[in-house]
């Protein structure tokens, strides 16, 4: 029985999607989208068998490593002679600036046998200072240090050089598979914050719903009440304006005045009255009945008149 029998469909969408992750170009898959797709799942996890992490298939993987590993070589080989071609260019051009500054003789020049002798040692001296100039370069701590230290630690340069190139590399892969989840994480809060905007906007609509009768309501008690403060403040204003314009003895005369309009009203109302009752006895006459409805249209009027001076004056002193 395989593995992935004994998994829950929960964990082996996991598994699924770190094996996505890892052997498959990203495509940002969820668990919902491998359940829903079943078979594709299947057919994600049989692919993820025959390819590597690099997307390749297994031969090819082999055969590039293969491949690599002869470029390698072949690159190895291919440093050590052209080191040893720069030493020795180096040194070549180190000798024919000596024979040019010195007093030579031409067979001396032609002295081969002297150089080949030497050259083996001239380039171990030669590799020997750049190694150590190297190292000085990776350790400055190393300078001073005793040749025989400096040559214990070039020794294990190259496998502590191999070590920290190492170290970068799963450095780099760590970082893109940091980059690869946090892509992942990226998009999934995306569509939770998308889902959370809708959410809130929905909440927000119930509510305005809800609370706009309520706030509608309130606005329109404070329009009433401010409504009623304005007619307070305009009566509170004009009864100021009253107040400084009319003095006391002015109030007592226009008290004066409107007694004795009201008297007069009385008299008025009594001689309409009067008049009304003739006008309903007398009605049925002619030419007389005429005087008479013209008399009460005076008087009438005349009550009229002093009736609206009364309320004139009731209200100066309201």
């Amino acid at each position: 029985m395989a593995s992935g029998d004994f998994c829950s469909p929960g964990e082996g969408m996991e598994i699924l999607q770190q094996v996505c992750s890892k052997q498959l170009p990203p495509c940002n898959l969820s668990k919902e989208d491998l359940l829903q797709n079943p078979y594709f799942s299947k057919l994600l996890l049989n692919l993820s068998q025959h390819v590597d992490e690099s997307g390749l298939s297994l031969t090819l993987a082999k055969e590039q490593a293969q491949a690599w590993k002869e470029v390698r070589l072949h690159k190895t080989t291919w440093l050590r002679s052209e080191i040893l071609h720069r030493v020795i260019q180096e040194l070549l051009v180190d000798y024919y600036v000596k024979i040019q500054d010195t007093n030579v003789t031409s067979e001396d020049k032609k002295d081969f046998v002297w150089m080949r002798a030497r050259l083996q040692q001239e380039v171990e001296e030669q590799l020997k200072k750049k190694c150590f100039t190297l190292l000085c370069y990776y350790d400055p701590n190393s300078d001073a240090d005793s040749e025989t230290v400096k040559a214990a630690k070039v020794w294990k340069l190259a496998e502590v050089l191999v070590g920290e190139q190492q170290q970068c590399q799963d450095a780099k892969s760590q970082q893109k598979e940091q980059m690869l989840l946090l892509e992942k994480k990226s998009a999934a809060y995306s569509q939770v914050l998308l889902r959370c905007l809708t959410l809130l906007q929905r909440l927000l609509q119930e509510h305005r719903l809800k609370t706009q009768s309520e706030l509608d309501r309130i606005n329109a008690q404070y329009l009433e009440v401010k409504c009623g403060a304005m007619i307070l403040k305009l009566r509170m204003e004009e009864l100021k304006i009253l107040s400084d314009t009319y003095t006391v003895e002015k109030v007592e005369v226009h008290r004066l005045i409107r007694d004795r309009l009201e008297g007069a009203i009385h008299l008025q109302e009594q001689d309409m009255e009067n008049s009304r009752q003739v006008l309903n006895s007398y009605e049925v006459l002619g030419e007389e009945f005429d005087r008479l409805v013209k008399e009460y249209t005076v008087l009438k009027q005349a009550t009229e008149n002093k009736r609206w001076a009364l309320q004139e004056f009731s209200k100066v002193y309201r």
